[in-house]
């Protein structure tokens, strides 16, 4: 997820300069390395272990990494756009769009059917609660990034229901995870924080605000030559003007919110740094931050704000330099890997 999300907003990252898309192309195929490696480790457990494929599926911590498999395959068919659709012929504006409602009916099923699973087979404490709890309605809260990305290469029919289903699975996606990050406010005014070595995944809360907001601005911005002047109304403002108006207000209506958990989070994380020790969710130093880094780069580009710009420079970087802490076990210090 993290790798995927580092060549997407590299991607589209307004900061440009000469090298930086094959410096994306390269991170890109490491991505699709990875993805491969990491299939082929899981398919080898599951096939020496046969019974772990069910039990890892409900498991109440193990479970709610199933809908990250999705994400990174979400962000592999961003990339497939971003670096591609230059370099092939109209076979991937197709086979995107096949992807796109396979991805969506996939997406959507596991929101339903995982959700179900907890529901009936696990009993969590609210005490215990983390935002990796959103996970299983994580893959539908990239469907408006990904819709948003596509689109341009897409003919008129076709981009039109990637469009409405984008907007409509975004949705969803956006209210699960505030329902959500109610329990998780609930567990961190009458809970202790998570120890010190797990905060980082406290970033995850980023992540739905961050990529809901890029998601409605992107495809905002993508309205008027969408929507036929006069489709829903009889009025002098053409209909494609007034939803890409309500789009960009409603993303940027959100984006103050994933800044808020951002900040919050990084208190946390400063707080507890002399206690801390690696583990695996230190991942979310990445991938969540990166949402909010494409939230702020589509601000940036409808309020024609050069400051916005820098801004999304400046927090993908301090969200990496995040990712090179390591921790010396021996001196007991933190110390930084340039």
């Amino acid at each position: 997820m993290s790798t995927g999300s580092l060549s997407v907003v590299l991607g589209k990252t307004p900061n440009t300069f000469r090298g930086l898309h094959t410096i994306g192309t390269i991170v890109f195929i490491f991505n699709l390395l990875l993805f491969l490696t990491f299939n082929a480790l899981m398919a080898t457990r599951f096939i020496l272990i046969p019974r772990k494929l069910l039990a890892s599926l409900h498991h109440p911590v193990e479970g709610l990494f199933y809908g990250t498999y999705w994400v990174s395959v979400a962000l592999i068919l961003n990339g497939t756009y971003i670096y591609g659709d230059a370099k092939t012929g109209a076979w991937l504006t197709k086979a995107l769009e096949v992807c796109f409602w396979m991805y969506s009916g996939v997406a959507f099923a596991v929101g339903v059917l995982q959700y179900s699973m907890f529901f009936r087979l696990e009993r969590l404490s609210v005490t215990d609660a983390v935002p990796a709890w959103i996970f299983p309605i994580y893959p539908l809260l990239v469907v408006g990034t990904l819709a948003g990305t596509i689109l341009p290469g897409q003919g008129e029919e076709a981009s039109w229901k990637i469009f409405v289903g984008g907007i409509l699975l975004q949705g969803l996606a956006w209210v699960v995870s505030f329902l959500m990050y109610g329990i998780y406010m609930q567990r961190l005014m009458t809970s202790a924080l998570p120890s010190a070595s797990v905060r980082p995944g406290m970033y995850v809360s980023v992540g739905p605000a961050g990529y809901t907001a890029a998601g409605l601005i992107s495809l905002a911005n993508q309205a008027p030559t969408l929507i036929p002047p006069n489709y829903w109304t009889n009025i002098s403002v053409p209909d494609g003007e007034i939803v890409r108006i309500l789009g960009i207000v409603s993303g940027l209506f959100i984006i103050l919110f994933a800044y808020w958990f951002f900040f919050i989070t990084t208190i946390a994380v400063l707080a507890g740094l002399r206690q801390m020790s690696f583990s695996l969710t230190w991942w979310a130093f990445i991938f969540p931050n990166a949402g909010m880094t494409l939230a702020t780069i589509q601000a940036a580009k409808v309020l024609h704000s050069e400051a916005l710009n820098g801004v999304a420079k400046f927090t993908w970087r301090e969200s990496t330099e995040f990712d090179k802490l390591r921790f010396d076990k021996k001196q007991r210090k933190i110390a930084w890997a340039f």
